[in-house]
């Protein structure tokens, strides 16, 4: 209940941010400063709107950040499209930046308790496996509903299990351990955690580009084909797959279904929500009174 709610409250702030700059006329020059500042504090409203019911505000900003992207950014204007791109890539690198510094002074400054060793051996490879058993039966389900010429291959799904990195996210929890846990219990976890993120993250980062190459996946000819549309006929999967599929595989006949409602959403959102809540629209359906504005000026 607690995520539908989340969901909600996150894709409703999205979608009154898109109305509202879609017919409050904000893209003139004067107001090109109040557009580019509604657009940053609108997802701060859906994270305060979420910390207030006492949920995840972390989870709100998330959908409200997915809705925006796809339908508020499209109603501003050029210039502030580039502003708000610009500083978003720039808030980005310096969040990032101070991650990784305040991640350094806290390895150093923290008190760590190494009398668990087992225990970090142990979160170390579990965290292995489940990322492989995650990865690899993901794929497997992924390639039941894929044609043959579009399933992932398995050098893809090695580079994918090996590149799961434990950064920030990981570290911060595990910090609020320390304090939220019973002495030493907290401790431990950060410890734990700590050498988690330090391997993935060097030795682990540090060395995916090396297996890229062995894999041959960097520069691979079939990442083209991959990233193609699914082919489909109205919504729906082949004939070429239907004709393919068993009658007797539950299983296949659930990824199909859910296939073809993925196909049909998308369809919901270009014929009905993308007009609705955009006003790209508009503009690309009439070129000839675009041009005449363009000339007028």
């Amino acid at each position: 209940m607690a995520y539908i709610i989340l969901f909600g409250a996150g894709v409703g702030v999205g979608f009154i941010s898109s109305l509202l700059f879609k017919y409050a006329g904000l893209d003139v020059d004067n107001l090109q400063n109040l557009e580019c500042c509604l657009f940053v504090l609108f997802p701060y409203f859906s994270y305060m709107l979420a910390e207030g019911i006492g949920l995840s505000g972390i989870v709100s900003i998330l959908f409200t950040g997915i809705v925006m992207k796809h339908y508020t950014f499209s109603n501003l204007s050029e210039n502030s499209q580039r502003f708000s791109a610009a500083f978003f890539h720039l808030i980005s690198s310096l969040a990032e930046t101070f991650v990784f510094i305040y991640m350094g002074f806290d390895i150093a400054m923290e008190q760590h308790s190494w009398s668990h060793v087992g225990f970090i051996f142990f979160s170390i490879l579990f965290i292995v496996v489940a990322r492989a058993a995650n990865v690899f039966s993901c794929a497997c389900l992924v390639n039941l509903v894929r044609p043959t010429h579009r399933q992932i291959p398995m050098k893809h799904q090695k580079a994918l299990w090996y590149s799961g990195l434990r950064g920030a996210m990981a570290f911060a929890l595990a910090l609020q351990s320390v304090h939220d846990l019973p002495e030493g219990h907290g401790q431990t976890i950060f410890t734990a955690t700590t050498a988690i993120v330090v391997l993935t993250v060097l030795l682990i980062g540090g060395s995916t580009g090396t297996l890229l190459e062995k894999l041959e996946v960097v520069g691979d000819m079939h990442d083209d084909s991959l990233g193609e549309g699914f082919p489909t006929n109205n919504g729906h999967i082949t004939s070429s797959y239907e004709e393919g599929a068993s009658s007797g595989s539950r299983l296949k006949m659930r990824l199909q279904e859910l296939h073809r409602n993925a196909a049909s959403f998308s369809t919901l959102d270009r014929k009905y929500l993308t007009p609705f809540f955009t006003s790209q629209n508009d503009d690309d359906s009439d070129p000839g009174s675009r041009k005449g504005k363009e000339r007028a000026e």
